[in-house]
């Protein structure tokens, strides 16, 4: 008898713990794709802003799990050709940075290609233009952001995000 109260309690156990395993793989998948003010350049990786906004909406009581999918120096035409190997299926939201570099390195701005392409996979998009870097704390180059900027940004994007997801 007491061997099948055991077992019957560590079954309970059991599932217990997979159903706490469920709740993180229920996660809201949000991917930031852009160059390198999403990267990251210049501070640690858990100050960039993808960072940041993953823990401010965790702490607004949201299951989210945000990919960084920003590498310094990329354009749009780099982002276009690794779309769909950095953005998972069942991702819910994208927040697009495209940043300056299609300007500085003369190339095409892929920007509505890649709007079109998570549209068609029933992904919203949220747009992340320059603009939104004016006015917050930037590094000595005045280019990327301080950690101070990059949690500014998140601030401002978590609402826009949230909304997208729909919590």
């Amino acid at each position: 008898m007491r061997a099948r109260r055991l077992s019957f309690f560590g079954c309970l156990a059991f599932l217990a713990a997979l159903s706490l395993g469920a709740g993180s793989a229920d996660a809201a998948t949000i991917v930031a794709l852009g160059a390198s003010n999403t990267y990251g350049k210049g501070v640690a990786r858990n100050q960039a802003y993808p960072a940041q906004l993953e823990a401010i909406l965790r702490a607004k009581g949201l299951n989210v799990r945000i990919v960084n999918a920003g590498i310094n120096g990329d354009t749009t035409e780099g982002m276009l050709q690794r779309l769909d190997r950095v953005v998972p299926n069942g991702t819910r939201a994208l927040i697009l940075q495209p940043g300056g570099n299609d300007r500085r390195k003369l190339s095409p701005d892929r920007t509505a290609d890649i709007q079109s392409r998570l549209s068609a996979r029933g992904i919203t998009v949220i747009m992340l233009p320059n603009g939104m870097l004016g006015g917050l704390p930037h590094q000595p180059d005045g280019v990327h952001l301080t950690p101070e900027g990059y949690h500014m940004l998140a601030e401002q994007l978590a609402s826009q995000v949230s909304g997208a997801i729909g919590r």
